[in-house]
This record gives C-alpha cells, sequence and structure tokens, in this order.
C-alpha cells in the first residue's frame, strides 16, 4: 500500500482534529481551558519558559483526551455489548487524562502564581 502525499497526511490528521471538536464534550471544555491559558499568557506577558511549560501542559490534555477517545471508539467496534474488561480498559485510558489534567493544573498553579502575586 502506497502512503499518501505529505499533504494527504496532514489533512487527515487535522480532520481528526476537527472531529474530536465537533463530536466530543470533553475536549471542548479542554479546548476552552486551552484558550484560557492562550489569553492569560498574553495577559500576564510570561516569559518563553513559563509559557512553553502551559503550552506543553494544555496540549498534553488535549493529547491524552485524543487518545482516550480513539481507545474508547476502538474498544466500542470491538465490543459494542458492555464487557467489564473493556470497561476496565477505558477506565485507565480515562484515568490517563486525570493524570494528565492535575499535572496542567499544577504546572498552571505554578506558573501563573507568581504573575497572579506579585
Amino acid at each position: 500500500m502506497r502512503k499518501p502525499p505529505i499533504h494527504k497526511s496532514f489533512l487527515n490528521a487535522f480532520r481528526g482534529v476537527f472531529m474530536m471538536i465537533k463530536t466530543e464534550r470533553n475536549f471542548q471544555i479542554e479546548l476552552l481551558a486551552f484558550f484560557v491559558n492562550l489569553f492569560f499568557i498574553f495577559y500576564f506577558r510570561l516569559n518563553n519558559t513559563d509559557a512553553a511549560l502551559v503550552l506543553i501542559a494544555s496540549f498534553a490534555v488535549l493529547s491524552a483526551e485524543i487518545f482516550n477517545t480513539a481507545i474508547e471508539k476502538i474498544c466500542d467496534l470491538i465490543q459494542p455489548d458492555f464487557d467489564k474488561r473493556i470497561g476496565f480498559i477505558k477506565d485507565i485510558a480515562a484515568g490517563a487524562v486525570v493524570l494528565t489534567a492535575i499535572a496542567s493544573v499544577i504546572v498552571g498553579v505554578l506558573v501563573y502564581w507568581k504573575y497572579v502575586f506579585s
């Protein structure tokens, strides 16, 4: 099988992101948090290192949510009926998102603290 041209690969990838925006509520909420962080980066005039930390944390949460959704969709395709083993897999994937979100909140507190309270 031939690989698609690079521009088609990028189009497919961005289509996946747009599908997440259109269909996944949690991704929409996390995207809102990303835009709030973008606003804060400019409002507080974060230095490059702090801005990079906030952006990495934000993109990590968005990426974790995409992986979680992909795992859930694969599980649903493999086993459409309830199966506690599939539920366990889905819970683990969701747990990765929660841990990433907690880490991003910690990064946000550590970074924004000095801008808000100094």
